[in-house]
């Protein structure tokens, strides 16, 4: 089965591949246009760009949501996670801004999730979603040369995500939970698929 994912951040379309590819998915990308992502929740700016990839290609298309939710910052930066910093800033600036916001924040009060936010739109209109979440805390300072985004300043356990080799990011990472509750969704919207046609 073949779908296309609706992102232009390679490191996200390297993941979604990873994860997806076990379950029998051929996870291509397209020249696709940008959806605006005007929705207040991860899930409904999710449904707005694989919605906009399925009307454009005429296939499955799968898009992830996701960002970072700090408490000691209420919940920010969010579903701005990646215009933290403004439209063109780097990974590097938005860690920059992230650690600036909370220097004077003590460790115990540095708590935070990744919230992942999965959603598959079919040309028939039918929809599977899943969300995925995982707890840590912000470190002080970055560490680690894996990963993208605010994985070097993401404590997970003992390590940053971006401390993390593959294998051990995709078995805790928000991105690989909503993944795998994705798959379970997928398996059933399968098995239905194939009942109807007996």
């Amino acid at each position: 089965m073949t779908f296309v994912i609706a992102t232009h951040n390679a490191h996200k379309l390297a993941e979604l591949q990873r994860i997806l590819r076990p379950l029998g998915i051929d996870a291509v990308t397209a020249e696709l246009t940008e959806a605006e992502e005007t929705g207040t929740t991860f899930a409904e700016n999710a449904f707005l760009k694989a919605q906009s990839a399925c009307r454009e290609t005429g296939m499955p298309a799968v898009a992830d949501d996701s960002g970072l939710m700090v408490d000691a910052l209420n919940g920010a930066p969010g579903v701005y996670s990646a215009r933290y910093a403004g439209e063109n800033a780097t990974d590097a600036d938005r860690i920059q801004k992230l650690l600036s916001q909370m220097q004077d924040v003590p460790e115990h009060a540095r708590g935070a999730k990744f919230v992942s936010s999965i959603c598959c739109v079919f040309p028939d209109g039918t929809t599977i979603t899943a969300e995925g979440e995982c707890p840590g805390k912000i470190a002080f300072a970055p560490a680690g040369d894996g990963g993208f985004g605010y994985d070097p300043v993401f404590l997970c356990g003992e390590k940053t995500y971006a401390e993390m080799t593959d294998a051990e990011k995709d078995a805790v990472s928000h991105r690989g939970k909503a993944l795998r509750r994705f798959s379970v969704a997928l398996r059933a919207w399968k098995s239905a698929q194939e009942n109807n046609k007996q």
